[in-house]
């Protein structure tokens, strides 16, 4: 990209390496540089409102007077939209931790780069970079009380979207994963941020589940019935899936339907399935006795115990984006990656990548053999009704 408009800093403690990344900014284009010698002077920097501002910081972990990882955690509390690349001397690993704590702290980080830095590997990091959107404006997500969102509901204000998943050795639609959105009477369309922490807090998430559930199963009627035999994933809570008459309430839904349980998978975060109370995992195995699909939703946000994912009944683990974006340019978040998928093939589970949003994610996978993608490169969520003119049109493209 063309970074002659972007204002550079460059911390760096080495003043022979601190003119040298001067000197290759230059030459990758960069207009503007401001470069510092210490972390104190590099917080003052961010902290001095520069007109422009400073879109991309450049800083080594080893600074003197205030070190790199510290100056990190001054960044974060600025909201400053500041890009960061780290460098330094330390072992691949390390630095992708480093990359994991700025990210914890809401950096946007652009990347790490071991020393020495050379342009061949700072460039694909800058190219990466994205102008960021500065929290100068107050949320205007509205919030509503829990009984509004209870009214919502009972007038059928709330709309199960579909996002398709593809098989990626063949680019055939595989699936379509159901996310709830509220089609308000004055606010228009909402995401789930307007109305599962009311729901949440009122311990009554089963109201929305319920919701979906129904008219998910609905709409996989209607794309059967328009020559779709297409499977719908919809996403359950586990106090949904405790409830005394979820199973013969589930089979009233799908008799009433006319639609087979092997078109239904049941998506659980893997912080919530990976439990040992008996009753649960018994009701996952009736689900999957009847025919249901199981998936692993988030998989690498919790604290596996692999023994116990080996014994639940889920037929899909679902890598959660965290671990997907950027594996394809950075080596230990590939690695990670590639053990997930692993132990699903392992399993003899099939695998899907969440989140992708590039080509060059969707490449990487492939290669990597996972079975099922989906994100915003493949298709935004979207109506029931929309589907098969986008399939059509996908269809096409493969």
């Amino acid at each position: 990209m063309d970074i002659a408009h972007l204002h550079f800093l460059v911390a760096e403690g080495d003043s022979t390496q601190r003119a040298a990344l001067v000197e290759m900014l230059g030459r990758l284009g960069a207009s503007r540089v401001t470069d510092v010698p210490d972390g104190h002077m590099a917080l003052r920097t961010f902290q001095a409102g520069f007109t422009p501002r400073v879109h991309v910081a450049i800083i080594d972990l080893a600074l003197p007077g205030m070190d790199g990882l510290e100056l990190i955690r001054n960044l974060a509390g600025l909201d400053s939209g500041i890009s960061l690349v780290v460098t330094g001397a330390q072992p691949a690993n390390l630095l992708f931790s480093v990359e994991t704590l700025a990210q914890v702290y809401g950096i946007d980080l652009l990347g790490s780069v071991s020393k020495p830095v050379t342009a061949a590997k700072l460039k694909p990091l800058l190219d990466n970079y994205a102008p960021a959107v500065l929290p100068d404006r107050v949320d205007t997500t509205p919030r509503f009380t829990f009984a509004e969102i209870g009214n919502g509901l009972q007038k059928r204000q709330f709309e199960p979207f579909f996002q398709p998943k593809i098989e990626l050795a063949t680019g055939q639609v595989k699936g379509l994963e159901t996310f709830a959105r509220w089609n308000h009477p004055e606010h228009g369309l909402l995401g789930p941020s307007a109305f599962i922490d009311a729901l949440e807090q009122n311990n009554r998430i089963d109201f929305l589940d319920w919701s979906m559930i129904e008219l998910s199963v609905e709409r996989c009627r209607w794309l059967h019935d328009q020559g779709t035999p297409i499977s719908i994933s919809i996403n359950l809570a586990p106090e949904t899936l405790a409830h005394p008459s979820f199973l013969r309430q589930m089979s009233a839904c799908l008799a009433r339907h006319g639609v087979l349980p092997d078109y239904i998978t049941f998506e659980m975060p893997e912080s919530s399935v990976l439990n040992t109370d008996p009753n649960f995992i018994e009701r996952l195995v009736r689900l999957r006795m009847m025919g249901f699909g199981l998936g692993i939703d988030d998989y690498g946000t919790g604290r596996s115990n692999l023994q116990l994912l080996a014994r639940i009944p889920f037929t899909e683990l679902k890598i959660d984006r965290s671990f997907v974006d950027g594996a394809s340019k950075r080596r230990p978040l590939g690695t990670v990656l590639r053990s997930c998928l692993s132990l699903a093939h392992s399993l003899d589970r099939m695998s899907v990548a969440v989140g992708v949003e590039t080509r060059q994610d969707w490449d990487f996978l492939q290669g990597l053999g996972c079975t099922y993608a989906q994100g915003y490169h493949i298709a935004n969520p979207m109506e029931a009704s929309a589907f098969p003119g986008w399939l059509e049109d996908w269809r096409h493209f493969f």
